[in-house]
């Protein structure tokens, strides 16, 4: 998938979401001091949240342990002083745009979709808790955007559910643990490989953890994007401000999550160049134990093995025993297959057929 000009997926550089979230307070000149902080920190997104209380909470809501931090008595208490309305997300995903940050969204009903229609975001991103919000998946499913799918506190038989519902539709699967703040134990990174069972798409992780270096852990275990909370102070009163990680923080985090990226290297197996070098001096290759003329015919006695391995590899020996000789060799020196008599083309392109070095010694 393509978020913005960013292919996503397996060999590809993580793509890092910052989410302000509800850390602007209220506030669109603190939103966009979190837009600029994001920018500093090599962030790829940004992301925010569209919601409505009374849209989103009803009589009988209660608030979240981690919410109960705050001093907010009920939910609409809470949540009200930290809406930002259309006009306010706007001038904030545009300041983004600006610096070069993809402007990406959390919308919490079906009923906003609509309005938030009217900014140009690069994709939405779904709250772990409507992973069984099918009327809202829907409805983001059919702006044709882009879809990152939170799978947090969800079972793997809710999120192949959740993906039915988005058949057709561009969307990634993002691990999550719905804990603020989720302690090292209960990171839950192998449900990344995890949700591979679930669809070909790309992964990702929404992490909720204190410390700098999930984010490159996530990396290593499979995951092509990151969001992780950000904030300018991490004592300031809103609900997710404690568990979030100060632009300082944030870049460390940016920083470690490419390393990983690049120490992961190229997908599959294979010899690198800088492998070069051991591999010629330090394998092994069948060697001669004495000088032998040409026209003789190989037995064991006449071979060893030790380094280095520019001649015919050790697990060929039962090959080159009863073989002649197409001309003498010293002893001590390794064999190569144009000394053979037999030795057919292919097998002189593919070995060692110079060892001048050795042998004018």
């Amino acid at each position: 998938m393509h978020l913005g000009s960013c292919y996503i997926g397996p060999g590809q550089p993580p793509y890092v979401i910052a989410e302000i979230g509800v850390n602007h307070d209220g506030s669109v000149p603190k939103a966009r001091r979190l837009v600029d902080a994001a920018k500093e920190a090599n962030a790829d997104a940004i992301k925010l949240q569209f919601f409505k209380t009374d849209l989103l909470v009803s009589s009988a809501s209660q608030l979240a342990g981690y919410q109960s931090r705050t001093d907010a008595t009920d939910p609409r208490e809470l949540l009200e002083p930290l809406e930002l309305p259309i006009d306010a997300l706007k001038t904030v995903a545009d300041l983004a745009r600006k610096l070069e940050l993809d402007p990406i969204v959390t919308v919490f009903s079906a009923e906003l979709v609509q309005a938030a229609e009217t900014i140009d975001w690069i994709a939405y991103k779904t709250s772990s808790t409507d992973i069984t919000n099918r009327p809202l998946l829907e409805a983001l499913a059919c702006t044709g955007r882009p879809i990152l799918l939170s799978t947090g506190a969800a079972t793997l038989d809710e999120v192949e559910r959740a993906v039915r519902w988005l058949k057709g539709s561009d969307f990634a699967l993002i691990q999550c643990v719905s804990a603020y703040p989720t302690p090292d134990e209960s990171a839950a990174l192998a449900g990344i490989r995890a949700l591979s069972n679930a669809a070909p798409v790309p992964l990702g992780y929404s992490d909720h953890t204190m410390a700098t270096d999930t984010g490159a852990l996530a990396v290593a275990a499979g995951a092509s994007i990151l969001e992780k909370h950000l904030t300018l102070d991490r004592s300031g009163p809103g609900p997710d401000h404690a568990t979030s990680l100060e632009p300082a923080q944030f870049a460390e985090y940016v920083r470690l999550a490419h390393r990983a990226h690049a120490m992961l290297g190229e997908s599959g197996k294979r010899v690198l160049a800088i492998e070069q070098d051991v591999r010629s001096a330090s394998r092994q290759s069948i060697v001669v134990t004495r000088r032998l003329d040409a026209d003789h015919v190989i037995t064991r006695d006449d071979l060893t093995i030790k380094r280095p391995g520019i001649g015919i590899e050790p697990w060929r020996m039962d090959e080159i025993v009863g073989r002649r000789l197409a001309r003498a060799v010293e002893a001590d020196t390794p064999l190569v297959m144009r000394d053979l008599e037999t030795a057919d083309s292919s097998e002189v392109q593919n070995t060692v057929t110079s060892i001048s070095g050795l042998r004018s010694r």
